[in-house]
């Protein structure tokens, strides 16, 4: 962690500290005063670093700040930066955008182009510094400098913002496990259906989660409640339109996942280490988990799928 505190500075030095601060903080950027008739510049900024993600917490005074043509030229590396408005205003403007955000609500910009803020008071801001490779491919170049609001998927990127600010000295795998969290719930809020329900966006961040995890035998209610920043309450209430829980909905995917390992001839694996690769480490619990769903046993699923491939091939 680490504090700028602009105000300590002498009053004359202020601004120029500031400049500096902001650099050393985020990415080349210019600041001009809003006002040239006080002589202070009261700002603080405090960094919390996760793993690839960092945190900053911003209060300022009214000004004009540029990331332009120069300042991108001079950024090493490629970010976005998601900025969660916390009071003030602040006008964006970036890839023909022209956005004015307020208290609650959030935009994305890209330090591989120019951007502007203009601020017209006093204002506060959370913003997360994320490397391209966390979100590129995700649809937000459509969405770059646009205001997302408190409702639908915006909502639950907000949650996560004020989540994840309150988490200290996470472990790195933990880290990595939140910061791709966020990724998935920005992917949701840029995805074609903007106006979709919050549930059915998360449900689909988790979904995409599960999907990727199922080997694990530590996938469940707790980890991927502590991988989104989200109580038990909310991932259940997120699945609670569907035909399954989300236990079942994890139950399933597994053994349709092993079912479809069974009936591959080139997968040399033993039932038990396919029983174990989607994440049933007992062997009894797998069979009987199997056949209830598909009406025999893994073995019996292999030995049909082994005797069907020797009668192609004769």
């Amino acid at each position: 962690m680490a504090v700028w505190d602009v105000a300590a500075r002498p009053e004359r030095e202020q601004f120029g500290y500031w400049h500096e601060v902001i650099c050393r903080a985020f990415v080349p950027l210019t600041p001009r005063r809003a006002r040239s008739d006080t002589p202070g510049f009261a700002a603080r900024v405090e960094t919390r670093p996760l793993q690839q993600v960092m945190r900053a917490h911003i209060a300022s005074q009214p000004q004009t700040t540029l990331h332009g043509p120069a300042e991108v030229a001079r950024t090493d590396g490629a970010f976005y930066f998601l900025n969660l408005q916390v009071a003030g205003r602040c006008r964006v403007r970036q890839a023909g955008a022209d956005t004015v955000v307020g208290p609650g609500e959030f935009t994305v910009v890209d330090t591989t182009e120019p951007y502007r803020f203009d601020f017209d008071a006093p204002w506060r801001m959370v913003s997360y510094r994320l490397p391209h490779d966390l979100l590129d491919d995700r649809g937000l170049r459509s969405r770059l400098g646009d205001r997302w609001d408190g409702r639908g998927a915006g909502g639950v990127v907000s949650a996560m913002i004020a989540a994840l600010w309150e988490v200290d000295d996470a472990a790195p795998p933990a880290a990595a496990e939140l910061e791709h969290a966020l990724a998935s719930a920005i992917a949701a809020a840029a995805a074609p259906d903007p106006q979709a329900p919050p549930a059915a966006l998360l449900r689909a961040a988790v979904l995409r989660y599960v999907h990727g995890r199922l080997g694990d035998p530590a996938l469940s209610v707790t980890s991927v409640c502590r991988r989104f920043a989200m109580s038990p309450r909310t991932l259940h209430a997120a699945f609670a339109g569907t035909d399954e829980t989300f236990a079942a909905t994890v139950r399933r995917l597994r053994l349709e996942r092993a079912a479809a390992l069974l009936a591959d001839p080139a997968d040399a694996r033993t039932v038990t280490e396919i029983g174990a690769s989607v994440g049933f480490l007992d062997p009894a619990s797998f069979s009987r988990a199997f056949r209830r769903v598909h009406g025999c046993a893994p073995s019996a699923l292999r030995g049909s799928a082994r005797t069907a491939q020797v009668r192609r091939t004769d």
